[in-house]
């Protein structure tokens, strides 16, 4: 059992980990910008605020022992061209307010949320898509991606970056696959209900420290 910080939990993935981090028996903080909005599992404490501040972090952050990130840097819809929500470094920025307070508290485990493609996968990815990303509002959520890889590993902290392939909002799929960028092909997609199960059981087994596997749902 833990104290945990989630970030991005009203999110699609983040919702996930509140609920599967309580069911766990985690005493679980989530920082939200209106939390009366959001019907948060019975457990969870909300803290209203943005990792956009870091005084809101740092009150969120008070008596934790460990962070999960699912932020993103969203767009008005899933669709390439779709136009983005969020500020364009919002999640450097976020995870840049994170790191420092860590550090102020002596937290030293963060697992986050990443994307196929990001950072050291960056030379993996198919061509055609790779220029998809390039012409459309992608590149905002990717610039960001490559940002936060670089902050974290000069960082000092336990990090685990889940770099998810396509996201869907399936039923837990059951199998998991995990690997480095360049041991083994990954499949296609990942539920995001199975993406928040990989990021709890990373946490509690401390697996896959100062790494950045791609994390699919295996077939059958």
């Amino acid at each position: 059992m833990s104290h945990l910080l989630v970030l991005g939990g009203t999110g699609r993935t983040g919702i996930h980990v509140l609920k599967q981090a309580a069911e766990r028996g985690h005493h679980v903080r989530a920082l939200v910008r209106n939390p009366d909005a959001v019907q948060a599992p019975a457990g969870v404490e909300l803290i209203q605020g943005t990792p956009a501040r870091i005084d809101d972090i740092r009150k969120a952050a008070a008596g934790t022992q460990a962070v999960i990130s699912a932020l993103n840097n969203s767009r008005a819809s899933d669709s390439p061209w779709a136009k983005p929500v969020s500020p364009p470094m919002f999640m450097t920025d976020a995870m840049r307010n994170t790191l420092t307070v860590m550090e102020e508290e002596g937290i030293h485990r963060i697992v986050l949320t990443s994307a196929m493609g990001a950072g050291d996968d960056w030379a993996r990815i198919n061509p055609v898509f790779k220029a998809l990303i390039k012409v459309s509002n992608i590149k905002t959520g990717y610039d960001d991606h490559h940002s936060v890889d670089k902050l974290l590993r000069a960082s000092g902290t336990d990090w685990t970056l889940a770099r998810a392939v396509a996201l869907t909002d399936k039923p837990m799929g059951g199998a998991l696959r995990a690997a480095e960028t360049g041991t083994e092909k990954p499949g296609t997609r990942i539920n995001r209900v199975d993406l928040a199960r990989f990021l709890l059981d990373t946490l509690e087994k401390d697996t896959w420290i100062r790494k950045a596997p791609l994390v699919w749902n295996a077939r059958g």
